[in-house]
């Protein structure tokens, strides 16, 4: 939980930290963790991906019917004279703009990119790896790709009908899709105009657009208020009902944004101050590696004051408290403090999920 290497100076000693990492003896300082950062390099990185991946089947008893692939990337801002770093236009800094791929609380892909191309760069590769990858093990696995408007690019759309993967992704607005959807969004504005409030509903239909090689479905989602019609538009291989395709399968991805939060907001994903790029990316995968922990330990947190909350409270609720540490060859024991609030709750966790 701490960001800085030099805590580690301190944290060595730590008997607590010791014993779950698996060891009884001093662990590495802060020089130690510097050169091990500083000698990253890309084949470490693609292993580190192949762990996770590995490590997402492994949660499974068996192959699930159908799983969902959310890709969506965001920015880190940068500061100094780290390598590949652009002014970016719409977050208005300069800033790396890494990609994310969850399975719905599963973290798969945590790339980092510069950010002087467009949103989807190599995710038509990366989902191509991923899809090989999961089909060795579940071949009859139902995959589906999801993303915003970004990432409906014509030649990713196009792989995915060739290798049988299913998709919905958002599209943006045009005058040609606008005025498809317009006997449709005439009705919501009748009904506007009538009661005086807000009707949201769905028309779906064929469209092709220039640069396709086929027509596919398109949901618009029609939405007329006081500021006018507002329409959006989302691209889906399935023929579906319009409003379960939008509202429930579309919108779930919002969920992934509260992931990608977790890693920028308290397992500092944004740690990227190096000056060596595969440095940089490491450090992105130790916040995901961190945050894959994090959701292995929730999994024992069911039924318990700690299984919604968020990973920085957990640290401080958890992880980050005050304790007398004794420890022997035979055992270690924890003395927790009295006026610890969650005491109570702690210890009926460790004697459900320690043997006696």
């Amino acid at each position: 939980g701490y960001e800085d290497l030099n805590d580690h100076e301190a944290l060595r000693f730590d008997q607590a930290l010791q014993t779950a990492t698996g060891n009884a003896s001093t662990l590495a300082g802060k020089s130690t963790l510097c050169r091990m950062e500083q000698a990253m390099d890309r084949q470490t990185i693609v292993k580190a991906h192949e762990l996770l991946w590995h490590h997402f089947i492994e949660q499974h008893e068996k192959p699930p019917k159908e799983i969902v692939l959310d890709f969506d990337g965001t920015d880190i801002p940068v500061h100094g004279d780290q390598p590949g770093k652009f002014f970016n236009r719409y977050y208005d800094h300069h800033c790396y703009f890494p990609l994310y791929v969850f399975c719905g609380r599963h973290l798969l892909v945590s790339y980092l990119r510069t950010s002087n191309r467009g949103d989807a760069r190599h995710s038509w590769a990366i989902l191509a790896l991923l899809v090989r990858f999961i089909r060795e093990y579940w071949p009859q696995t139902r995959i589906v790709f999801r993303g915003d408007s970004h990432f409906s690019k014509p030649r990713l759309l196009a792989w995915c009908d060739r290798n049988q993967v299913d998709y919905i992704v958002g599209m943006a607005r045009n005058q040609r899709l606008e005025a498809l959807a317009a006997p449709a969004m005439d009705k919501v504005r009748t009904y506007y105009e009538a009661h005086g409030h807000k009707l949201a509903s769905t028309f779906r239909f064929r469209y092709k657009a220039r640069s396709w090689h086929k027509p596919r479905w398109v949901v618009a989602r029609l939405e007329y208020g006081p500021q006018g019609p507002n329409p959006r538009f989302v691209i889906s291989s399935r023929y579906d009902d319009g409003f379960k395709l939008y509202y429930e399968q579309y919108c779930a991805r919002g969920d992934m944004e509260n992931r990608i939060k977790d890693q920028q907001l308290d397992l500092f994903a944004g740690r990227t101050s190096s000056t060596h790029w595969w440095t940089n990316q490491w450090r992105l995968i130790l916040s995901g590696f961190a945050y894959t922990l994090f959701e292995r330990l929730r999994v024992h947190l069911k039924n318990t004051p700690f299984e919604r909350m968020s990973a920085g409270t957990l640290r401080l609720k958890l992880i980050k408290v005050g304790a007398v540490i004794i420890r022997n060859t035979r055992r270690i024991r924890v003395l927790m403090s009295d006026s610890y609030p969650h005491k109570n709750d702690l210890s009926a966790l460790v004697q459900r999920l320690v043997p006696q």
